[in-house]
């Protein structure tokens, strides 16, 4: 066999200094191109694996949700104001931190709408955004801003909760993560295809995953079978049978397992002479339009006999219901295990729970994914209780100092009025009232008019509250047992306002 020839590709490397007319311009270095491109590929795939494609373990969002949640908070987009133009939120995300296509980021606003897609849908959409068959109007046409539920994923981001880095210009910053008060990946669930690897999840009922959550802060060594007694297996907005317990085991054991699910079908007199099916519910990401066409193509193919019409009954309003008309002599149970096995109303559902825990992609279990949100919570809880404690001893100093400066609001006032700049007049305060520095700028730069209405009584009772905020505060973090109490605490707080009962039916 011939011998294999080395490829190379020669690269002008620049020297330190400019080159001088007529002088070298650089110097010519041989690389395997093997090596430059394996190196290269790599540094996309990290890039595609890290800043797009997959979620983080903690939040359970990718860098786009993220980076919509934030940037609408910015705008001061809450519950309570009024909705803006969803092209408006889109260039705002893509011009400060999203340097990508917009069509991408309002897909994503869009599925973050949709109560189909997602259990607790986080931003509150105003228009068509769309429905399990049909897209979404253009982003110029509809309008958003945050859901209730959002808010507990980004409050607390002003409180020092989560690390903040630089945009991709370098010209602000934006959150690395969002304090996530619930666990959203398992919740709200996701998918994701990167460069080698994609994840899969599902989305769960939020006051089961909760109940999980809390019965692992009180007991760490708490094993998968005590935890899906809280979570018997997924629950799908749009709800469906389950039928498969042992993979939904094998997905909460390694992170990787498949089920069955099924439409939910009501057997029964569809008119005053037939029998027939009612489909009430179907599989997740499954349409009535796609079923009815499939059902259809199906009866012209003679693949399926015995339905003699199909009805699609279905709107935004009333949810799924599809009518199937079954033919005199046709018993509608057998009809319906043909269309269980030829037709989507029965898909199988892969979870392959693949997210970053440290940068890196990992495949999580159940009591991992929640092991990693229970840790990212006692963080938040710790920063933030570290963060007002710094901010109440700060107003409690200068509350000190205006108690005592009170006292004798006429000699205040004469001695900043005598006083021939704000230094001599920092100085005298500070020697005739005994004050610190900091308290006597802060009396310096209150109004007069402040100065004349301050109520001892209302400071007394400030100071009160400040020395028992800060009290609390000491106590909770001196004892991790605390935090996590206080964690669960917040938790069943949450749960008590969003959780809704299950709509996905799980059977053996």
């Amino acid at each position: 066999m011939p011998k294999k020839e080395k490829v190379s590709t020669k690269v002008a490397a620049k020297s330190k200094n400019e080159p001088k007319p007529g002088e070298n311009p650089g110097r010519i270095v041989d690389i395997d191109v093997s090596h430059e491109m394996s190196g290269s590929f790599l540094e996309y795939a990290y890039s595609v694996i890290y800043s797009r494609a997959l979620p983080d373990a903690r939040d359970g969002l990718k860098p786009v949700h993220r980076r919509i949640l934030h940037q609408m908070v910015e705008m001061g987009l809450r519950p309570e104001r009024g909705h803006v133009k969803s092209a408006r939120v889109v260039g705002e995300v893509m011009g400060k931190l999203h340097p990508h296509g917009d069509g991408a980021i309002y897909d994503a606003l869009v599925r973050m709408s949709q109560n189909f897609s997602m259990s607790l849908p986080l931003v509150d959409g105003h228009g068509n955004f769309g429905s399990l068959d049909a897209g979404p109007a253009a982003m110029r046409y509809t309008e958003a801003r945050l859901a209730p539920a959002a808010m507990a994923m980004v409050d607390e981001a002003d409180e020092d909760t989560v690390n903040f880095s630089p945009n991709y210009d370098g010209q602000i910053l934006e959150p690395e993560v969002l304090p996530a008060a619930f666990p959203n990946l398992l919740v709200n669930g996701g998918s994701g295809i990167a460069v080698g690897m994609a994840t899969n999840m599902a989305p769960h009922n939020l006051g089961e995953i909760i109940a999980a959550t809390q019965f692992l802060i009180e007991s760490p060594k708490a094993t998968l079978k005590q935890l899906m007694k809280f979570v018997p297996g997924p629950d799908f907005p749009t709800g469906g049978e389950i039928h498969g317990v042992e993979g939904i085991k094998d997905a909460y054991q390694s992170g990787k397992g498949a089920f069955q699910i099924r439409a939910k079908v009501e057997i029964g007199k569809v008119t005053s002479r037939k029998l027939g099916l009612t489909i009430t519910e179907l599989p997740f990401n499954i349409g009535p339009e796609k079923i009815v066409e499939k059902i259809s193509t199906l009866v012209k193919s003679k693949k399926i006999q015995g339905i003699s019409d199909i009805i699609d009954l279905s709107d935004g309003q009333n949810g799924t219901r599809v009518i199937i008309e079954c033919k005199n002599g046709y018993e509608p149970e057998d009809v319906l295990a043909k269309l269980y096995k030829l037709s989507p109303l029965e898909d199988q559902f892969s979870i392959n729970a693949v997210a970053l825990v440290g940068g890196k992609p990992k495949t999580l279990g159940l009591k991992e994914l929640l092991e990693v949100f229970i840790s990212h919570r006692i963080e938040v809880v710790t920063r933030r209780s570290l963060y007002r404690k710094r901010k109440a001893e700060a107003r409690l100093n200068l509350v000190e100092g205006l108690l005592k400066a009170i006292i004798d609001i006429d000699k205040v006032v004469k001695i900043i009025r005598g006083s021939d700049d704000a230094t001599e007049a920092k100085a005298a305060l500070m020697k005739s009232f005994k004050l610190s520095e900091d308290q006597a700028i802060y009396i310096l730069d209150m109004p007069l008019r402040r100065l004349t209405k301050i109520s001892k009584i209302e400071l007394d009772g400030e100071l009160k509250e400040l020395t028992k905020s800060i009290s609390e505060l000491t106590t909770l973090l001196k004892s991790e047992a605390a935090i996590r109490t206080q964690v669960s605490k917040e938790l069943g707080e949450l749960s008590q306002r969003f959780a809704i009962a299950r709509r996905t039916l799980v059977l053996a």
